[in-house]
C-alpha cells in the first residue's frame, strides 16, 4: 500500500469538502493501493497535527469533527475530540508547518495541499519545495504573486500540480502540459472562466436587466458576498495569469488589462454591498444592454473572457461569434479555446464545470493521487 502524507492548509468550502471526498473514497483508493494520510490540518489561526507524524495520522474521526467545527464558523482551537493530536496557534503553526516538512519531505515525502485563499502561505510553500515536499494547489495567489516566487514554486515542474486553479476539476493545465510538451506551440487562448461571469452574461443577452442578473446570482450563491469581487475581473485576470505564466510569459497581473464591470466610484470603498446592489448597479444596465444589442446584430453575443496571444493578455468583454464553443457557452459553465498548429481551425475546445467546492475538491483529490508515484 503506497501512502501519501499530506498536510492540508485552508478548511473554507473547498477545503472541508475535500476532507469528505478523502474519507468517502477511502475503500476506493485501498483498492487501487494507495492511502492519503492526513498528518495536519491549518486554518488561518490554527493548526491541528497528528502527535507523531511519521506514523500516525488525524484519524476520519478527527476529520469529521473538524468538518463540522469550520461548517459552524469556528476556529480549530475549538476542536475537544483531538484524541492524540495537538492544537498549535497561529504563531506557532508555520514553524510546526515546516518541521513535518523537514522529517518527512525527503524521507516518505510530503504533501502540502493549499485549499486557502490566502497569500500567507506562499513562505510556506516556498520552504516546502527547499525541504522536498510536493505542492497541491487550489489557491492562485501563490502562482501569481511575483515571478521569483513563481520560479521558486514550480522549480520541480513533477513536484507541483495546481489543476484546480483555472478549472476546478476541468483538464485545462494538463492539457495545456501535454501540448506544450509535444513541441506543438500554443498561439492563443480564449477562455471564459469565471461561473458567475458566464452565468450572468448569458443571462443578459436574454434581455435581462445586468441588475436583476446580479441580484439572482447573488441570491442562487453564484457569487461572492460582494458581488464586486466577481465583477471586477480579478479571479479571472489570476487565472489567465497562471495560463500566460504556463505559456512563459515573463508577466505579472499589473501586465493584465482587466476590463471591471463596474466603475471606480462604485467599488468596495466608495459604496457598500448594500449601496451597490440597492442603488448602484441598475446604473449599469443601459450601458450593458447598449452593448448586448450592438454585438446581436452583428451576429454575435457579449462573453466574458481572457485572451492571451502574443504578448497581448487581457480580460474583459469580447464580442464572439454565436455558433463558436464560447459563443453557444450557458449557465456558468466555463470553456477554454485553446489554439495550436495542430488545433489552428478548429480548437481544442475544454468545457464543463468550472466551479463550487464539490467540482474543486474533486480537483484537488486528483492531483494529490496524480503525484503517488513521487512517493516511495
Amino acid at each position: 500500500m503506497k501512502t501519501i502524507p499530506l498536510i492540508l492548509m485552508g478548511c473554507g468550502g473547498v477545503g472541508r469538502q475535500l476532507l469528505q471526498h478523502i474519507v468517502s473514497c477511502r475503500s476506493l483508493h485501498a483498492k487501487q493501493g494507495v492511502h492519503l494520510r492526513v498528518v495536519g490540518v491549518s486554518d488561518s489561526k490554527s493548526l491541528i497535527i497528528a502527535s507523531d507524524v511519521k506514523q500516525k495520522e488525524l484519524d476520519d474521526n478527527i476529520l469529521a469533527e473538524v468538518c463540522r467545527v469550520k461548517s459552524d464558523g469556528s476556529s480549530l482551537s475549538k476542536l475537544t475530540s483531538l484524541g492524540e493530536s495537538q492544537v498549535f496557534s497561529n504563531s506557532e503553526s508555520r514553524t510546526k508547518v515546516l518541521d513535518t516538512a523537514s522529517i518527512l519531505g525527503k524521507s516518505t515525502g510530503l504533501a502540502l495541499v493549499d485549499c486557502s485563499a490566502s497569500s500567507d502561505t506562499i513562505g510556506v510553500l516556498k520552504e516546502g519545495v527547499n525541504l522536498g515536499c510536493c505542492v497541491v494547489l487550489a489557491n492562485k495567489k501563490p502562482l501569481t504573486s511575483t515571478l521569483e516566487d513563481y520560479d521558486k514554486l514550480v522549480s520541480y515542474p513533477r513536484c507541483i500540480r495546481h489543476e484546480s486553479t483555472v478549472g476546478a476539476g476541468l483538464p485545462v493545465i494538463s492539457s495545456i502540459y501535454r501540448i506544450i510538451s509535444s513541441g506543438d506551440p500554443i498561439r492563443r487562448i480564449v477562455g471564459s472562466l469565471s461561473g458567475t461571469l458566464g452565468y450572468v452574461m448569458s443571462e443578459v443577452e436574454d434581455g435581462k436587466p445586468l441588475s436583476q442578473v446580479v441580484k439572482s446570482a447573488k441570491s442562487l450563491g453564484y457569487t461572492e458576498p460582494d458581488p464586486r469581487d466577481d465583477l471586477s475581473g480579478m479571479d479571472v485576470a489570476r487565472k489567465a495569469l497562471i495560463l500566460a505564466r504556463l505559456l512563459g510569459k515573463r508577466i505579472d497581473l499589473g501586465s493584465i488589462k482587466i476590463e471591471s464591470l463596474y466603475p471606480e466610484e462604485m467599488g468596495p470603498n466608495k459604496m457598500s454591498v448594500e449601496e451597490f446592489l440597492n442603488g448602484g448597479v441598475v446604473k449599469l444596465d443601459n450601458n450593458i444592454e447598449e452593448r448586448v444589442k450592438k454585438a446581436s446584430l452583428n451576429g454575435n453575443v457579449l462573453r466574458y473572457v481572457c485572451v492571451i496571444e502574443g504578448g497581448r493578455c487581457d480580460v474583459g468583454i469580447q464580442e464572439l461569434p454565436k455558433n463558436s464553443a464560447l459563443g453557444r457557452l450557458r449557465g456558468s459553465d466555463n470553456v477554454l479555446e485553446i489554439y495550436s498548429r495542430c488545433y489552428s481551425q478548429q480548437p481544442l475546445v475544454i468545457q464543463g464545470a468550472g466551479a463550487g467546492n464539490d467540482t474543486t475538491a474533486a480537483g484537488v483529490l486528483a492531483d494529490i493521487l496524480d503525484i503517488q508515484d513521487l512517493f516511495p
